[in-house]
């Protein structure tokens, strides 16, 4: 999609004067080209030069298209201002803390670094997809909710503004609780008056309705194991009929459950405080399930030990040169997994109380993004094939 080439990208910046960036798939011969033009580095990538004396501008200008020429660099003077001043001056206006820093990718593969990260499907995912984009500012609040601001690609003005993630996620596309993107003013005041009040609204909707579907489908993994695992202790036989010869089996189909339940019991404990803390029973259609919602939190408070234990287990492994094998991450799942059976007993229990007051809490009312899951987790399902063919997941 991209040609061989080193391009210079000129701007200006009221604090900074000129500022130029290097991009393309030879973008070191622009960078030499500013260097030897007299332009200074600044730490994010971008090469600057001030506008306070007239005479050394238009010097620096002509040294500027020769080195560009001897370096067979092209030069595009853009009609924008710096994108780091817009970041900038938006962050300051949003509510809350927020900073802006502007990212360089220099080389056009560079940018997709940012897809693992794009929670997002609509024209500034296009534009990532089709266009080069050789900068943008990403902003940042206290809360780590990050956006991506970018020069609006084939429009002479304008800014796409969209989601940033660090979390594993399904393809954007088909995810349908994918905040989308909104083409912003330049305008710094417009602009954020449309994040704060359009684009961040549907961000934290989006973000609920992330949470709780991560939760459910937590459930729905451990729900049908452990309905499986009902069944073949009380039948004494495995699913496909083969009869259990030992006491022993059994325990052992309880540890192995316990290993994957806690797998899929983390999202539980990671999302479902921030969800029932926003649920308000009596405001609902559904004001007895304030008792179902009161076991629910006892569960996660219950459970609490053992959570801080798997996170500084994971920490501290990160922090030194170890690992524990997969048998041992195996035994520690199992071990924590049986700590917080009661819990995950419970939240089975409890799940379709707690699906629909969490949809009905979603941040601004009732959303198209909180369509009903496919069926309630109260529903019961067959019991389907061997308890060790669950599905697994990563382990850390």
């Amino acid at each position: 999609m991209f040609t061989h080439s080193a391009e210079i990208t000129l701007t200006t910046s009221r604090a900074l004067g000129l500022v130029a960036i290097a991009s393309g798939e030879n973008y070191q011969q622009a960078e030499r080209a500013l260097d030897d033009a007299g332009f200074s580095r600044l730490s994010n990538g971008a090469f600057v030069f001030p506008l306070t004396n007239p005479q050394a501008t238009r010097s620096t200008a002509s040294a500027l298209v020769h080195h560009a020429h001897a370096h067979c660099a092209t030069i595009t003077p853009s009609s924008r201002p710096y994108l780091g001043d817009l970041g900038a001056e938006i962050a300051a206006r949003l509510p809350g803390s927020w900073t802006a820093e502007l990212q360089i990718f220099s080389h056009p593969l560079w940018q997709e670094d940012l897809w693992p990260m794009l929670w997002e499907a609509d024209e500034i995912y296009r534009a990532l997809e089709d266009h080069r984009v050789p900068f943008a500012s990403v902003l940042k609040n206290s809360a780590d909710t990050e956006l991506l601001l970018i020069e609006r690609p084939g429009h002479r003005n304008g800014y796409l503004l969209g989601a940033l993630t660090d979390r594993e996620q399904e393809d954007p596309r088909t995810d349908p609780t994918t905040p989308h993107s909104i083409v912003l003013s330049a305008d710094p005041d417009l602009a954020a008056h449309a994040i704060a009040h359009t684009f961040l609204p549907s961000y934290r909707r989006a973000l609920h309705n992330q949470n709780l579907n991560n939760v459910l489908r937590g459930l729905e993994r451990i729900r049908e194991e452990h309905e499986t695992l009902q069944v073949i202790k009380k039948s004494g036989r495995y699913s496909d009929g083969v009869p259990l010869s030992t006491s022993h089996l059994i325990a052992g189909l309880a540890r192995d459950f316990a290993d994957r339940a806690w797998l899929s019991f983390r999202a539980v404990l990671d999302h479902a405080p921030g969800l029932l803390a926003r649920c308000r029973p009596a405001a609902t259609a559904w004001p007895d399930d304030a008792a179902a919602l009161a076991r629910l939190h006892e569960a996660v408070a219950d459970s609490q030990d053992a959570w801080t234990e798997w996170n500084d287990l994971r920490r501290d492994l990160y922090s030194v040169p170890q690992t524990l094998s997969s048998h041992e991450w195996s035994q520690v799942r199992e071990r924590l997994g049986l700590a917080v059976l009661p819990a995950i007993e419970t939240w089975l229990a409890d799940s379709a109380a707690f699906e629909r007051q969490a949809r009905a809490a979603v941040p601004g009312g009732p959303a198209a993004l909180s369509a009903p899951s496919p069926r309630l987790l109260t529903a019961t399902v067959p019991v389907v094939g061997h308890a060790h063919t669950a599905r697994t997941e990563r382990s850390r």
